[in-house]
């Protein structure tokens, strides 16, 4: 497999285990950056742009420098950030009741949620006891309504368990009610446009043609090509249809064809952010400092609040231990980063992208190829552990 692009000096380690993904770890296409101090020192690309052609077979159109992807959660961080901004900027209150910005969210013994549990993962609503159809999900009036009619699973904020659906009405609810604009619409304006992020929110149709072809993909079975095994508490959940697990993954019901322009031309905030590696590189090091040509986004103080830890131990919906600081995955066993203070978000299957306050580094990785993986694909934590050799 041909590796295009640039690595500066010292960053190797990087660029030999993106190759390995390839060679070892069933990888089809696939691309990574890297920003240090604002400056990029990683832009790799690799294999087809495409997971599949015609008839199921494997793509064949190379992926190229501007190819994109939707990158499942990895979009909650920036849903996240917008929140965050909104709140550096007073418009946003983290300690006022979601219902001081949004009434009806007060329904069904929601009237204490704070809009920190909200961000945290701590809101006790992951699931919709009658879930919504793809088409029904991507009209955010409906969305907001059901969210706002949902009783809780749990008493807001004295537990936390992941969002991994309802996040995006949750989000972009609150941001549409705090500025009158469609949270897709804002995040262009106020996000991704200022920073130069290739990283949409609702694809523009003049952006259909980079976007390649998404699916599902087995770990091989060779040598080096490892396949990992979930807990048997773990597995049991997924298969549950009655457990909050299923249930929450479940909140869309069928699952969106997620190559269907459609479904990509709307805005989840929790699931179908699109983006090149760049992109989400190039976002991250816009959260933690001044990026080349682009503007930073938060205050030394935002940085800090984002990563501060609000939730800890046992997810009720994810069950393993997970760490939350203010919409962003912490680094921790379930969902392994840079460092310890390091402060993202994954994709299931696929995505990874975080910033590293302590070292300078924002990191960005996409794939065509989903696997089974939630919080931590094997793929991504080969070059999450190339680059911790490169900086050592």
């Amino acid at each position: 497999m041909d590796v295009n692009g640039t690595v500066a000096e010292g960053f190797e380690p990087v660029e030999e285990a993106f190759a390995a993904n390839f060679a070892l770890l069933g990888e089809r296409g696939a691309a990574v950056a890297v920003y240090r101090d604002g400056h990029k020192v990683v832009d790799l690309w690799a294999g087809a742009k495409d997971v599949d052609g015609m008839a199921g077979a494997p793509g064949t159109a190379p992926w190229e420098p501007g190819t994109a992807q939707i990158v499942r959660s990895a979009t909650k961080g920036v849903a996240a950030a917008a929140l965050l901004l909104l709140h550096q900027r007073g418009e946003l209150d983290l300690d006022a009741p979601v219902g001081t910005y949004w009434p009806e969210y007060k329904a069904a013994g929601k009237e204490h949620t704070l809009v920190r549990h909200l961000l945290a993962h701590r809101a006790g609503v992951p699931v919709l006891d009658r879930p919504l159809t793809p088409a029904e999900a991507a009209d955010p009036d409906l969305g907001a309504a059901a969210v706002a009619a949902q009783a809780p699973v749990w008493e807001p904020g004295a537990d936390h368990g992941y969002h991994a659906q309802t996040y995006s009405w949750l989000t972009g609810e609150l941001i549409r009610r705090i500025t009158g604009r469609p949270v897709g619409e804002w995040i262009a304006q106020e996000i991704t446009g200022p920073v130069g992020a290739d990283l949409w929110l609702g694809l523009p149709g003049s952006e259909h043609a980079r976007v390649g072809r998404v699916g599902p993909v087995e770990a091989p079975e060779a040598a080096g090509g490892l396949k990992t095994r979930p807990k048997r508490a773990v597995a049991e959940a997924y298969a549950d249809p009655e457990s909050l697990t299923r249930r929450a993954f479940a909140a869309i019901t069928p699952l969106p064809d997620e190559n269907d322009p459609a479904y990509r031309a709307a805005a989840l905030p929790a699931s179908n952010g699109i983006a090149t590696a760049d992109g989400l590189a190039r976002f991250y090091a816009s959260l933690i400092g001044e990026v080349d040509g682009g503007t930073r986004l938060f205050t030394p103080e935002t940085t800090e609040l984002a990563r501060a830890e609000q939730s800890a131990g046992p997810d009720r919906v994810l069950v393993v231990g997970t760490r939350f600081g203010l919409g962003y995955m912490l680094h921790g066993a379930a969902s392994p980063l840079l460092s310890p203070g390091s402060f993202g978000h994954p994709g299931r299957g696929g995505a990874l992208a975080f910033a590293d306050p302590e070292t300078g580094i924002a990191f960005g990785y996409v794939t065509n190829g989903f696997r089974k993986s939630v919080t931590a694909d094997p793929r991504a934590q080969a070059l999450v552990r190339a680059l911790r050799t490169a900086l050592t």
